[in-house]
């Protein structure tokens, strides 16, 4: 260990007294990196331990290593194991832990060959429960993007990660770069070795806690585990997010079962692509239109032309519902705001009736009233009701025939097997649809509906002029 190392280690243990061990305690893991640690300390003793040594190359010199085949030696030998797949095992699982590692593989595994492998600073150890977070992987990566050697050239996932790391702290990537290259200057100063040892070990801390995509990450703790325990697990991240998804997803989520996952996603988007975006200031504009349209029809906001019979004791209501030749023009202005509106008052359904039979479509309407009044029929009489629809308006001698679409008298004659309240509910759409786009627009534009509506103003101009004339020949009288 550096001086360096043990130096910041002694740094966190005196900044925070406890965190040692409430951290630790809280983990669900805290018991299995307890015995992999006791393990690893024997397996770094000088004497008794694993064969550490610095391998001469052609070029250059490996510091600090062993062979997988040294350490399963050293396995079988000193530990309660007979079978060199147990002790395979056994080494895999510290290494996936992230206490050795191999130093030319970013995946963490162990083979019985002449890999060579390094243990891990205890800096980097899972007992000093790291929480690492996205800002010091992307100092990390810009730091190696610094560095020419070819050892430390990011792979296809790193480089991926980069980019997306880069697009999410786009706005204080100025301050990560500055950190990245100062990380740089200072690693420059260190003798070439120990470099070379640091760096590999940086990077398999990194292995660890954002590993290959593909590979398990061991720093997930298992939710069942903190349940048994009764404790949240607050030191363990469940995931480490970044725009466009996780950094290298373990293998639990889209490698064991990739169909479901692409399933999923592929129901997601699909959901996505139906659902209607609007803008709130697009919302707020049509309500806004609803608003100033209906606000002189709104009792509480507007008087009503006539008193409401039900608070007053004038009956001027009721008469004028029974005389449908005196229209208000507020009753007739309000016809010009949908097809529904006309067709809800008894006035203009009777008006629009009258403009059909002129264009020799007034079978279209009655058709569609039928089609409602079909809906307040008795269950007993519905199938005499729908037989009777059907021979005045779509059987071939129908007495008013109207004109649909394939479409809609394939599906009317489907639901003539079995009649029932909806058997025209396709039909009576389209012929709705038909009168809206077509007959309503040549309503609003024909004399007939102009005439009403300047009828409409016109006649309490006449009646005010016949009121005074009377109030005139009143006082007239009077005087006399």
């Amino acid at each position: 260990m550096s001086k360096r190392e043990s130096a910041a280690i002694s740094r966190r243990k005196d900044s925070s007294p406890v965190h040692g061990q409430t951290a630790a305690d809280e983990t669900p893991n805290h018991l299995v990196y307890k015995k992999m640690q006791e393990l690893i300390n024997k397996m770094q003793e000088e004497c008794a331990g694993v064969p550490v040594k610095t391998v001469k190359s052609f070029i250059s010199k490996i510091p600090s290593v062993f062979t997988g085949t040294d350490l399963i030696s050293w396995m079988l030998k000193n530990l309660d194991v007979d079978d060199q797949m147990e002790a395979l095992h056994l080494a895999h699982l510290m290494a996936a832990h992230g206490y050795l590692f191999p130093i030319d593989d970013h995946v963490l595994t162990v083979k019985a060959d002449g890999t060579y492998y390094r243990f891990q600073t205890p800096y980097f150890w899972p007992t000093n429960c790291w929480e690492p977070e996205n800002t010091d992987y992307a100092v990390y990566l810009c730091k190696r993007t610094m560095q020419n050697k070819t050892r430390l050239e990011l792979a296809d996932y790193e480089a991926e990660n980069l980019a997306r790391l880069q697009k999410m702290f786009s706005r204080k990537w100025e301050f990560i770069f500055m950190q990245a290259e100062a990380q740089s200057k200072v690693d420059k100063k260190r003798d070439k070795l120990e470099r070379k040892v640091l760096d590999s070990q940086e990077r398999a801390f990194w292995d660890v806690h954002r590993p290959v995509p593909g590979c398990v990450n061991t720093t997930e703790a298992d939710i069942r585990k903190a349940c048994r325990l009764n404790k949240s697990s607050k030191t363990a991240k469940i995931g480490y997010a970044v725009a466009g998804g996780r950094i290298s997803p373990s293998i639990s989520e889209s490698d064991l079962n990739p169909i479901d996952s692409l399933q999923k996603q592929i129901a997601c988007l699909t959901q996505r692509l139906s659902r209607r975006n609007i803008k709130i200031s697009k919302v707020a504009e049509s309500y806004i239109g609803h608003f100033e349209q209906y606000t002189e029809y709104d009792p509480l906001l507007s008087a009503p032309d006539l008193p409401n019979p039900w608070i007053s004791e004038s009956p001027d209501y009721w008469d004028s519902e029974k005389n449908l030749k005196e229209l208000s023009p507020k009753r007739v202005k309000r016809w010009a705001f949908s097809l529904a509106e006309l067709l809800q008052d008894p006035a203009g359904r009777e008006q629009f009736a009258k403009f059909l039979d002129k264009e020799f479509s007034g079978e279209n309407l009655r058709f569609w009233e039928a089609c409602h009044e079909l809906k307040r029929v008795a269950k007993k009489d519905v199938k005499h009701h729908v037989f009777e629809i059907w021979e005045e308006f779509l059987a071939g001698n129908a007495h008013n025939p109207i004109n649909i679409d394939s479409k809609a008298a394939m599906a009317v004659a489907k639901n003539m097997q079995n009649p029932d309240l909806y058997t025209f509910d396709e039909a009576a759409e389209h012929i709705y649809y038909l009168m809206k786009n077509d007959s309503y627009a040549r309503y609003l534009r024909s004399e007939m509906y102009k005439e009403l509506l300047c009828g409409a103003k016109k006649k309490p101009a006449k009646l005010m002029i016949k009121f005074r004339s009377m109030s005139i020949g009143g006082i007239g009288s009077i005087s006399g």
